[in-house]
Order: C-alpha cells, then structure tokens, then sequence
C-alpha cells in the first residue's frame, strides 16, 4: 500500500547531491530508492505499456544509435504510415492483453502540418476512445502541433533527452539540446503529460549520467514518465560495437531516477532483452514501474520481451498490471 508520509518532490536539486546519491553503496542506494517507490507507488504494480511503431526508418537525423535513420545501411525496413483502422486494431489488442497505455512512435524529424498529422490526429482520437493513455513520439513540434494533440485526447508525449548536455553533441548534429527542451516545453504548455528519459551506453561518463538526472530533476514540474533505456546495439550504426550495458548500471539509474523524482513512473524501456528474470526483478526493486511490451516482440525496431513471456515474469514475482482507471493517481 501507499504511505501517507511522503518524500517531498523537489525541482531545485544542485548536481552534487545527485552525484551522492548515485554514488552510494549499490544495496543501500537500492534500499533507499525503493523505500521512496513504497511512499509515492503501489510496489506489487507495473504498468504494461505497448509502443507501435505507425512510421518506420527513412529519418533524415544522425542519432548515433539510431537503426531508423536513413544515412545508415541497416536491415530495417522502410515503412509508410500505417493506415488507422490497423493502428487502432494494434490499440485494442494491446488493451485486451494487459496494456493500459499505447504508444505511437513516427520517424520523423518534426512534425508537419500536412495530410500525415491529420491522420495521427485520428489515430489520438481511436485510441483514447478505447480508454487507454495515449502517448505519442513524432520528433519536434510546436505548441499548437501539441494543442491539436492535447485536444484529440493524447494524455503523453515523449522527447528524450538521451544524453546530458554537454555529451549530447557526441551522439547527435543535426538537431541541439535546445530543441529537445523546447519541445518539451511546447508540450508541457498545451497541457499534455511529459514522457522524457535517456539511454545509457552510449560511451557517456557518468557524469553524463547524473547531469542528465540533473537536467530532469530541476525541470519546474518532473517529467511524469522518465524510461531509462539501455542502447540496443544496432548493426549498422555507429554505435553497433559498443559494449552492452552491465544490469548494475541499470539499476543504479533506475534507482536514483527514482529518488529525485518519487512521483514520476520509471519505465524499464530499451535492454529488457538482454536481461533475464533476475535481472528486471533488481530494477523493479530499485523502483522501475512499467514495461514496454509488445505482440510483435520488438521495442519499435529492435528485438523485446513478448506479452505472454512479460506476464509470466510479473506472475512469477509477485506483481500485477496496473489498471486503466488509476491512471490519474500515478501521475
């Protein structure tokens, strides 16, 4: 059960206490980070989330880790914006199995007002007919791109920072820092929820890491969803030789996410497939709150745990999809 007694939210943290935190014994920075998830959350939930990808590859950004971009030669299939009535049948699927939000992932570089958005529009409109939270990441847009989205019911948007600022330029050119702010802001100003985390693994510090943190954490209002992705190695980008991400580090982000920001749900996103039973079982400790699941097995392009096999783990320890009408309260 929820605690009364509650660690106070706060936005005004300076990076050496994060840098403290983060740098604690492991099984004490767990133990604190999961005695804040028990404050603010109900520990024996997780919420399901499914993420679709309604528009694949052919995007003109670098992102250094990025199998959709169209500079780099990999296996990833180019794919037009897939026809409405296809993505509600995903939505009403993905509900029917679990999921209590659905999200729409497009490749694209920012958001146009063209023919394309319309159909997103629609696509907001059926999904949050179906009850669900919808969520969507289509690149940069305004703030009216975001008004016509919070008015066709999206209930998030999310706009990862991926890296900290002062690494970011390592990893991506052809778009700042900047810009990933100001979307933010578009979208927190028309009213819809903040879905913004990072990646690990990309050859940041970890300073990187706590700035990063930093950057979240002191926001005027915490992002409501914060996924920590670990880098899904592409083969043909920059980043494929990268080393994979060690579980602990993981858990290290997870758990400190968790204490400077003990409203927000952590997302356990990007890495889960090389993770076992064991491993994902450490992150929920350390106060990670949701999934990314999906009936096609993949996390947009790269390979991810199935629903059957998600919810035999979430049997096996002891925990429960979150349901559709707590939405409100865990944000």
């Amino acid at each position: 059960m929820i605690m009364d007694q509650k660690t106070t939210v706060r936005n005004n943290w300076t990076k050496e206490e994060i840098e403290e935190i983060y740098h604690q014994p492991l099984l004490e920075l767990i133990y604190k980070a999961s005695t804040v998830h028990r404050e603010w959350h109900d520990p024996s939930e997780v919420q399901i989330s499914t993420l679709l990808s309604i528009k694949t590859g052919g995007c003109p950004e670098d992102c250094s880790y990025c199998g959709q971009a169209a500079r780099y030669h990999t296996n990833i299939k180019v794919q037009a914006l897939l026809p409405t009535e296809t993505v509600i049948a995903h939505a009403q699927k993905a509900k029917d199995s679990g999921s209590s939000r659905f999200c729409m992932a497009a490749a694209w570089r920012e958001v146009r007002n063209n023919r394309d958005f319309d159909r997103v529009i629609d696509m907001v409109k059926g999904v949050n007919e179906l009850g669900l939270e919808v969520c969507c990441t289509l690149g940069m847009l305004t703030e009216e791109q975001a008004i016509r989205l919070q008015e066709a019911g999206l209930y998030a948007y999310n706009h990862n920072l991926d890296t900290s600022e002062q690494y970011y330029e390592e990893i991506i050119s052809t778009r700042t820092f900047d810009n990933r702010i100001n979307t933010i802001n578009n979208v927190r100003n028309a009213g819809i929820t903040v879905c913004s985390g990072g990646i690990i693994g990309l050859g940041e510090t970890h300073r990187d890491r706590i700035s990063m943190l930093l950057t979240l954490a002191t926001m005027p209002k915490h992002p409501e969803s914060v996924p920590i992705n670990a880098l899904a190695r592409v083969a043909g980008t920059p980043l494929e030789d990268n080393e994979k991400v060690d579980t602990w580090e993981m858990v290290r982000m997870i758990a400190t996410a968790r204490i400077v920001m003990p409203s927000s749900m952590v997302r356990l996103s990007a890495g889960r497939i090389e993770m076992n039973e064991t491993e994902q079982a450490w992150c929920f400790m350390a106060g990670a709150n949701s999934i990314f699941t999906g009936e096609r097995e993949t996390l947009l392009v790269t390979p991810n745990p199935g629903v059957s096999e998600d919810m035999q783990m979430l049997e096996k320890l002891g925990l429960k999809p979150m349901k559709m009408n707590e939405k409100s309260s865990c944000c």
